[in-house]
């Protein structure tokens, strides 16, 4: 077969997705008028001839700025459903939705609204295309610590409702040691934590995640590659890293896609996965991302395999659930 159904035919997990990035431009335009939401774009080709990004910040003031249009419980489970669809098509079996509830709630949308929409979405999911699924609730890093401690108290009262919390947003000026106590109560609630780290940021914020946060997975960690105590260690701890390569291509953290160090970090023993970030806004969904960096780095289908495996194994499930997956991948011939 060829490489693209043969990447398909892998079962996957992804683990790097905000639900937001999601969010394509016919969407985002039908969800508008739905709600009556001015866009600051007038056509769906405007928005798209916007998607040209200088860095992290370029992108998350359109990010933003198109979130507007989710308004109601029904845009959120519309939203979702759409992303499910494509992974689907991907051969994702399990998806873990980063959602940031405080770009919503800033704009009077009530934490519950996120929340049902998104849900009812994964267990339309899990019935219609078989993927199970978990919501991760990510703090947006440019704000403060008190406020993410306001929106843990806004989750808590359902907050068997979330399975962990993530960081994410600009991460210049802001690192994982700024959220310490926070996701120092979100462990005491026995939720999983992740955390962006080594995206445009220093290794050294890696190594506050790590050692700070205490999280369960590194979000990019791409720059790890500058420390090479930092990459024994990462290889070492087989800490997994959720790497978005067409993502770091868009936002210039490499020149092109043949710079990336994707097959440099899995040489190098680290558990890398492969996930899409931001798909609308970044030209691929997760299927793409396996494709095109294969093409532009030379992955073998064993090391393509390789990395499914990891997903796999790194994704927030029991052991039960994941044995069937393992199985069939195992059985696929490369």
């Amino acid at each position: 077969m060829d490489l693209e159904s043969y990447v398909r035919v892998l079962p996957k997990a992804e683990l790097h997705l905000h639900i937001e990035g999601t969010l394509e431009p016919e969407l985002m335009f039908e969800l508008a008028r739905r709600n009556g939401v001015a866009l600051p774009w007038k056509s769906v080709e405007e928005t798209r001839a916007a998607y040209a990004f200088e860095d992290l910040q370029s992108f998350l003031d359109l990010y933003y700025a198109g979130a507007a249009a989710l308004v109601c419980e029904e845009d959120f489970f519309d939203l979702a459903m759409a992303y499910f669809e494509r992974a689907a098509a991907d051969g994702v079996v399990h998806a873990e939705l980063f959602f940031d509830p405080q770009t919503h709630t800033a704009r009077g949308v009530a934490y519950e609204t996120v929340l049902n929409g998104l849900e009812r979405a994964c267990a339309t999911a899990q019935r219609r295309f078989d993927i199970s699924s978990r919501l991760i609730l990510c703090f947006l890093r440019h704000l403060s610590e008190e406020e993410g401690f306001a929106t843990l108290a806004q989750a808590l009262p359902q907050v068997a409702r979330i399975h962990g919390v993530g960081l994410d947003s600009s991460e210049m000026g802001h690192p994982p040691s700024k959220f310490a106590r926070l996701f120092a109560r979100c462990r005491e609630l026995g939720l999983h934590v992740v955390a962006h780290a080594g995206e445009e940021g220093p290794p050294e914020y890696i190594i506050e995640a790590l050692d700070l946060l205490q999280v369960e997975r590194i979000d990019h960690g791409v720059r790890a590659f500058e420390s090479p105590a930092l990459m024994a260690r990462l290889a070492g701890e087989q800490m997994p890293l959720t790497v978005c390569p067409l993502s770091n291509v868009k936002l210039c953290v490499f020149p092109t896609l043949a710079d990336h160090n994707l097959k440099a970090m899995l040489d190098a023993g680290i558990k890398v996965t492969i996930n899409s970030d931001d798909p609308a806004y970044f030209g691929g969904y997760v299927g793409k991302n396996y494709v095109d960096s294969a093409a532009a780095l030379g992955l073998g289908r064993e090391e393509l395999k390789r990395i499914a495996r990891n997903s796999l194994e790194a994704a927030f499930v029991s052991d039960a659930e994941r044995a069937p997956w393992l199985a069939r991948l195992a059985s696929i011939e490369a």
